[in-house]
Formats: structure tokens, sequence, C-alpha cells
């Protein structure tokens, strides 16, 4: 018998655990459900891969009653939790957890199926994200690949949201929107004409001047339930916890093992020098009462309203 098979080299208990032969165990977020119509809901769901090469999938839900018409819901874009490590998209938890959501809000959700570490240390998780922003850009305008956003999203209505580990994804993704700009890239697009076709060119630049030239995609909002994030210095109740605060900051390593720790402007924002420069002026905070990020959450809020 294989002494390493059975041999832990890392214990992330509740999560998973690592053995020394490379054999991944995780402990939850296994489950999967398949995308369905929801008969208390009436949400209707699908999966698309939106990256061969990488995997990278989006499950979509929308209230089955608008597939017939021309109208247009809000886009909540949502990133699940689980540490970067355990969960999908696909867990029965998300499935439910957006099939409500969709129904109550009257939206179309596009959930995001990242990959994971230690498969995928991060920041893959952080790059998938973005290329799932940019692939759900692509259907503004009603262009890109898929329907049920061609037809029936609002572009001019965006929200981003997560929790926990998608909460700190949802947090850097409203950031690079705000660094990068959430619109079609026209950086390198010109204007020509000969006579008349020169005076056509004139006056279309004054319009893109005085109108701008974009694919009319706005973030409306951000919504971050319970956010994972940290720091080196203790807030609020997390010296009494000591254990955990040590569980938390070796995990963090673990996920992201070319981290320069626990003050990494990844899991904490007050060393992030472009805070301020969130892409939407609306964020809504959730914290759990007994949560060990719930502290973390708090002075997220102090800090945001802060950096103006």
């Amino acid at each position: 018998m294989d002494v390493s098979s059975s041999e832990i080299a890392h214990d992330h208990s509740p999560f998973l655990k690592i053995y020394k032969d490379g054999r991944i165990e995780r402990f939850i977020g296994t489950e999967v459900v398949s995308p369905s119509l929801d008969p208390q809901t009436g949400v209707e769901s699908k999966d698309v891969v939106i990256s061969p090469e990488t995997g990278v999938a989006v499950r979509i839900y929308i209230p089955k009653a608008t597939i017939q018409t021309q109208k247009k819901l809000p886009v909540l874009v949502y990133f699940h939790g689980g540490g970067f490590c355990v969960e999908t998209a696909f867990s029965p938890q998300y499935h439910r957890y957006l099939n409500s959501v969709v129904s109550e809000a009257s939206v179309v959700a596009v959930s995001v199926d990242y990959r994971r570490a230690p498969e995928h240390p991060l920041p893959v998780a952080y790059d998938d994200s973005w290329a799932v922003l940019k692939w759900v850009e692509s259907h503004a305008d009603e262009k890109g690949p898929d329907e049920w956003l061609k037809s029936h999203a609002d572009f001019e209505r965006v929200f981003l949201a997560g929790d926990s580990a998608g909460a700190n994804i949802a947090h850097h993704m409203g950031l690079r929107v705000g660094a990068e700009g959430f619109h079609a890239d026209f950086e390198r697009v010109f204007l020509a004409g000969d006579s008349a076709g020169a005076n056509i060119a004139h006056h279309m630049g004054l319009r893109v001047g005085a109108e701008g030239l974009h694919a009319g995609v706005k973030l409306e909002g951000i919504v971050l339930v319970h956010p994972k994030l940290w720091g080196q210095e203790p807030v609020g109740n997390e010296t009494a916890r000591a254990e955990k605060k040590a569980k938390i900051e070796d995990l963090w390593r673990f996920v992201y093992p070319a981290t320069s720790g626990s003050d990494d402007p990844y899991i904490n924002p007050a060393s992030d020098p472009k805070l301020g420069s969130l892409g939407t002026g609306k964020v809504l905070i959730c914290v759990a009462e007994k949560d060990l990020y719930k502290d973390r959450g708090w002075y997220y809020r102090e800090i945001l309203g802060k950096s103006g």
C-alpha cells in the first residue's frame, strides 16, 4: 500500500484535505444539480460554456414568462462563495437561491462557475470572472451568442453580487470595472472620409464628443453578502478568535500561494490604493451576526465611505 495515499499534506477542514499523493478530498460543495424549469418559481435556467479552453461556464436564469415577450430585465452577475476552493455555480444551494432571487427581483441572472483552488490557484478565479463579465457585456446592443441575454437583458442596469469569497470577487470586479471600464473597447476607432465623407466624419466626431461612443453598459450596484475580507491587524472582535484567525490566514495562503499575505489588496481593501475607483456609487453590504467576517464587513463600509 502506498503510504502517501493516506498521508495528509494540507488539512483545511471543513472544506477539504490534500494528500501527499496529490489527491484532493472535498467535504462540501461537491453535489451538483442540472439546469431546469423550477415549478415553484417559474424560473428557467440553462448552462453555457463560455470558454472551451478553460471550461469556464455560467448558469443563466430567467423568468420563463419573459422569454415569449420583448421585456428587458436588469442583469445580475453572481459569484458563489466557498473559500475559493469548494462549491460551484451548480451547487443545489446556489441553484435554489438564484431561482428565488430571479423570481422575486425579476432579473436575468448569470451565475459564474469560475475555476477553484488548489487546482487553479488565485488569481485564476478573478481572471475567469472578468472573462465572464466581458462575455456578458458582448451581448449589449443585442449582440453576442446567447439569445436570453440578447433579447431580455437591460445593460443599463447591471448588478454584481456574491457571498463570502464570491463577495470578494464581486468587489474586485467592481474595481476592475472602475479602472478599465465596463463597455466596448473603442480606444482605437478612427473616423475618415473624403470630400463630403470628410464633412460627415467631422460631424460624427462632434457627436461622439457630445454623446460618447459605447455599448451602453452601466454597473448600477454591487451587493456583498458577508464578504471574505481580512487584514494583518485585527479589527473588532477578531482578537478573541486567534485560532480561527490563524486558519483563515493559512487557507488564504493555500488558495493564493503567490500572495504577499493578509494585507494583500486582494484580501484587504484597506491596503488597496484603487479602493476609491469602484465602478459604482451603490454598494449594499450584508453581514451575519455570528460570522467571523462580520467586523471586516463593517470595516469595509467605513473605509469605502472614506475613499470617496
